[in-house]
């Protein structure tokens, strides 16, 4: 009988905790099968690592410091990168788990589970399966769901301010300084507007602003 060699599966870890991200790694190279290529701290890390190392499963944190997941994957598809991408997380807004399923991750996992199921989880994604937590399924049918009509989702008083302010076109330090805020506080505002628009970028939000909520602005 032929002796078949497994190759191994190529691992790029990408979050900006080093302790976790260090720690994990540690865990990870105990396991014969799996392979630490890089680890990363942030998108651009990442992505440069991508160029330089072959990489098959993305271990990959939503919030990055000013960056999201979500830029990461953009970027990394642009530069057509076909490899997986497993998001490890301490939790997630319903309407982002949403977002990055649309745009490709293979799998959710929180951060509370054990190692052995991260590896588990691992080595399904890298099979081609889609591995999510279940909390995430009902969002993700709803979603798709094409018979239920969409509602517009309703604004606080900030969520419309920083909405009149984004439309004006004044960046999140102006933001900041009309609403005497911090611009983390903004940062957060924007991705809860953007949330409840279901959009991603600041010209999507103007454009749907613009269709369904002129009269709340």
């Amino acid at each position: 009988m032929d002796n078949v060699t497994t190759q191994p599966i190529r691992l790029l870890i990408v979050d900006d905790h080093t302790m976790f991200r260090e720690g994990l790694v540690r865990m990870l190279e105990r396991e014969e099968d799996l392979k630490i290529v890089g680890q990363c701290a942030s998108s651009a890390e990442a992505l440069a690592a991508l160029d330089e190392a072959q990489t098959d499963v993305v271990l990959l944190d939503v919030d990055l410091g000013p960056e999201r997941a979500l830029d990461f994957l953009s970027a990394a598809k642009k530069r057509g990168f076909q490899g997986r991408v497993l998001i490890v997380t301490a939790g997630i807004s319903d309407q982002e788990a949403v977002h990055l399923v649309q745009a490709g991750v293979a799998g959710i996992l929180h951060k509370q589970k054990s190692t052995e199921v991260l590896c588990d989880t691992i080595r399904q994604v890298a099979a081609g399966e889609v591995c999510l937590e279940k909390a995430y399924l009902a969002p993700l049918f709803k979603s798709v769901d094409r018979s239920q009509e969409a509602r517009p989702a309703r604004l606080t008083d900030r969520d419309r301010a920083v909405l009149r302010f984004t439309l004006q076109g004044l960046s999140n330090r102006e933001i900041a300084e009309r609403m005497t805020l911090s611009e983390a506080a903004v940062k957060a505002s924007l991705r809860q507007v953007f949330g409840k628009l279901n959009v991603r970028t600041r010209a999507q939000a103007v454009k749907v602003a613009l269709e369904q909520y002129r009269d709340q602005l």
